[in-house]
């Protein structure tokens, strides 16, 4: 059974384009013209990942990414922003809200493809396993992460407003990796864009955490972006 997408965009053009794509790569699709026909889509049938625009009329694309998040049901929801806007501010608004890829607009439709399959792959792989009490191991975990980004955030002005300069040593390759992490790439991604092994990559992610005090990519894009340590 191949994947079930929803795809959210407000041009017929694009919209058409990228859905005929997706269908001919094996996924599913269903297409919605602005968020809250997105949004009315998800409640008869949750997608596997939403690809979505950002300027769009009435709902934005931040303001349906807030929408899903403070769902439980899709809370997890693996989501790619689409958009024009390249600008850094503009990606760290989406890292915060919570987006779990940015592709400016225009992209190449295969690498779509590759972040579309990394992220369900890694959806996949991480899927906790439920327990004999009918719980999820992981739920105090993701609390105590949810817990660290908010106290991150509540910090961002403080931090922004010191005077003193932020100063981090990267390896030439800690650089490299830092920046297609920020370009939402997956490791294995990254593993094929620099030449080199999963394995390698996965050593050079956990140095750029261990460096930067971060826990996951999210935290760490943001981080980089913040401080301009990503290209």
């Amino acid at each position: 059974m191949s994947a079930q997408l929803l795809l959210v965009d407000d041009e017929p053009g694009l919209r058409e384009a990228v859905r005929d794509y997706l269908q001919e790569s094996g996924f599913s699709v269903q297409v919605a013209s602005n968020a809250n026909e997105g949004w009315e889509l998800m409640q008869h049938s949750t997608p596997d990942l939403v690809i979505s625009d950002i300027m769009m009329p009435q709902v934005d694309g931040y303001q349906f990414l807030q929408q899903m998040r403070e769902d439980p049901r899709f809370q997890s929801l693996p989501v790619i922003f689409l958009t024009a806007k390249g600008m850094t501010s503009d990606r760290i608004q989406g890292y915060q809200a919570g987006v779990d890829a940015y592709l400016p607009k225009p992209f190449d439709p295969d690498e779509l493809i590759a972040i579309v399959e990394n992220l369900l792959a890694r959806r996949i792989s991480k899927t906790p396993a439920i327990s004999e009490n009918g719980e999820t191991p992981d739920l105090a975990e993701l609390a105590n992460q949810i817990a660290q980004i908010k106290a991150l955030l509540t910090q961002r002005t403080a931090i922004s407003q010191s005077p003193a300069p932020f100063k981090i040593d990267l390896t030439p390759r800690e650089q490299s990796v830092l920046n297609l992490v920020a370009e939402g790439l997956m490791n294995k991604e990254i593993a094929r864009r620099l030449d080199t092994s999963v394995r390698n990559v996965e050593k050079y992610v956990s140095r750029l955490f261990s460096k930067t005090g971060t826990n996951s990519r999210t935290e760490l894009v943001r981080f980089a972006l913040e401080h301009g340590l990503a290209d």
